[in-house]
């Protein structure tokens, strides 16, 4: 029964990304934001809150090991982000690049690329780097810090989003029923609302029937809040940017990723700071510097080279499973 709920969660939440993807195309459109603005604001925050709630609700629960599993969900995201994801763009890129217009090329605006990449190599890494201990008294103002970053983010990224996607490009709004006509904005809402909620419930029992089949094989609990809740709750991510990366809407679906990855670096870690000791042991030190290499690979690949090739998603791969390997055997 496990397993027929996990693949359900699933498709719930690949139904809800489609959903949510569409609406979101058409909020920024008619919001007049660019590509660049609407993936790593609108698509990477919305589906950055299932991810960011677990750590929350582990503190506020105050369970035995609440606190580990906190510190293990909000290192995780971005190490996940930063490998898996990244790959499973690249991945998408190289089997649809028939569809593509770009082929396996990249298509993605540059300076959206730069300052989300940019932002989260900076704040992760100082996230890591406090991890490793600092005075008590500091913590406060240090989780301010990294509010305040991510505020200056929104700002820039506001500022300079791109291109505004022309509305011939956009597909109809899945709940329209007039096509040819611009959608009502209270349909553009609800359209997005209820995709988000079905990506917020798929990804939630998803983490609950992962962590029962993990029982049953017996996974040690800070595989868990490392690798497996964090990689249920990026489903939505990897799902939305899948979609954009089909039809060769390559700023939605790289902000949509390196946008969560900004989030997650700044925002979870304020909260770890304001609600936990931050001391990370050596699992979450190794996948927070993994995290960061696929950081590096992505900067040089995404931006540099301008294109989804085979060895930087081999690189991806190879990161995580280095942690996984790591994990298992140590």
């Amino acid at each position: 029964m496990d397993y027929v709920l996990l693949a359900t969660s699933f498709a719930v939440i690949l139904a809800g990304a489609l959903m949510f993807t569409n609406a979101v195309e058409w909020a920024g459109h008619r919001l007049g934001m660019g590509e660049g603005a609407t993936g790593s604001l609108l698509a990477a925050v919305g589906t950055a809150m299932p991810e960011t709630l677990i750590p929350i609700v582990a503190i506020i629960g105050g369970a035995v090991g609440a606190e580990d599993v906190a510190i293990g969900a909000i290192i995780g995201a971005p190490f996940l982000l930063a490998t898996i994801a990244m790959a499973l763009v690249g991945i998408s890129a190289l089997i649809y690049r028939r569809r593509r217009p770009q082929g396996a090329g990249l298509n993605a605006d540059a300076e959206t690329l730069d300052r989300d990449l940019a932002f989260f190599l900076a704040f992760f890494a100082a996230g890591v780097a406090i991890g490793l201990g600092v005075p008590d008294a500091l913590q406060i103002p240090l989780a301010a810090v990294f509010v305040l970053a991510y505020v200056v983010y929104v700002r820039r990224t506001l500022r300079a989003g791109g291109a505004v996607q022309e509305r011939d490009t956009l597909a109809p709004l899945i709940m329209d029923r007039t096509p040819g006509l611009d959608p009502p904005g209270r349909l553009i809402v609800l359209q997005f609302a209820i995709g988000l909620g079905a990506m917020v419930g798929g990804a939630h029992l998803f983490v609950e029937e992962l962590l029962n089949v993990a029982e049953r094989i017996g996974v040690e609990p800070l595989v868990l809040s490392l690798v497996l809740a964090p990689l249920a709750t990026e489903l939505p991510e990897k799902a939305n940017s899948f979609f954009w990366v089909r039809e060769g809407k390559d700023s939605l679906a790289l902000g949509n990723i390196t946008g969560a990855m900004v989030f997650q670096s700044t925002m979870p870690i304020a909260i770890g700071l304001l609600l936990t000791d931050w001391e990370l042991g050596r699992f979450a030190v190794l996948s927070g510097v993994l995290g960061l290499a696929g950081g590096v690979i992505a900067y040089w690949a995404l931006r540099k080279r301008g294109r989804f090739e085979l060895p930087p998603v081999v690189a991806w791969i190879a990161l995580f499973a280095a942690f996984i390997v790591y994990v298992a055997v140590a």
